[in-house]
């Protein structure tokens, strides 16, 4: 497998040094062992895992500079903060999911791996928007495959600090929803900064990364 990880990698212009890949491939074994036992994700197969998973998360990587303050709403199994901040040591990230036992395990895989400045919390996006700590501080938003687009902004929208970012991870449904939040990104002062689309280079499936700037 870590040969075969360094070979997608490089299929999406990602390069990471051998101990980062370890620390990645181990990741994705342990969210594979504990998935026997506690439903994390529907892949079963480590190599889809690998492609679906970690090759997917990692392809944010050349989007960011690796100081930003992350938050990854809905993030799961730790998908895809866990892969960016083991790719990234510099990245600070909350990663928010409302389901317990998914946060447990994000918690087991930051004291297994000493991950610093990376904090898991069980909490629902909207009790979390309530709090004044949380409010217009985020460099980076990001969700993978959450829900409609412009739901997704009216959600990160009380986080993303001026001149911030939301990365909004979807499939080929991307540009059509895109197409429909024209009035949502109006009214939040938002602006398209790019759109990033690829294919996955095993399955081929599609990817739109869509990258959303608060105008300052």
């Amino acid at each position: 497998m870590k040969s075969r990880l360094h070979e997608l990698l490089l299929a999406i212009n990602v390069k990471l040094d051998p101990c980062v890949r370890d620390q990645l491939l181990w990741y994705l074994e342990e969210m594979l062992r504990w998935n026997r036992s506690i439903n994390l994700t529907a892949i079963k197969d480590p190599l889809e895992a690998l492609e679906k998973h970690l090759v997917d998360s990692l392809t944010l990587v050349p989007l960011l500079q690796g100081d930003e303050l992350v938050l990854d709403m809905g993030s799961g199994a730790g998908l895809p903060g866990i892969p960016l901040k083991i790719a990234w040591p510099t990245l600070r990230v909350l990663s928010v999911d409302s389901v317990g036992k998914k946060i447990v395990f994000q918690q087991h895989v930051v004291r297994s791996l000493a991950l610093k400045a990376f904090k898991a919390e069980t909490c629902r996006i909207e009790a979390l928007a309530a709090n004044p700590d949380y409010r217009n501080i985020f460099d980076v938003v990001t969700a993978r495959a959450l829900t409609h687009l412009s739901q997704l902004m009216q959600l990160a929208e009380p986080f993303i600090a001026a001149g911030g970012r939301l990365l909004a991870m979807k499939g080929p449904e991307g540009i059509k929803e895109l197409e429909e939040s024209v009035a949502v990104m109006e009214a939040f002062n938002f602006k398209l900064e790019k759109i990033h689309s690829m294919k996955l280079p095993i399955s081929k499936a599609e990817r739109t990364v869509i990258e959303i700037k608060r105008q300052l």
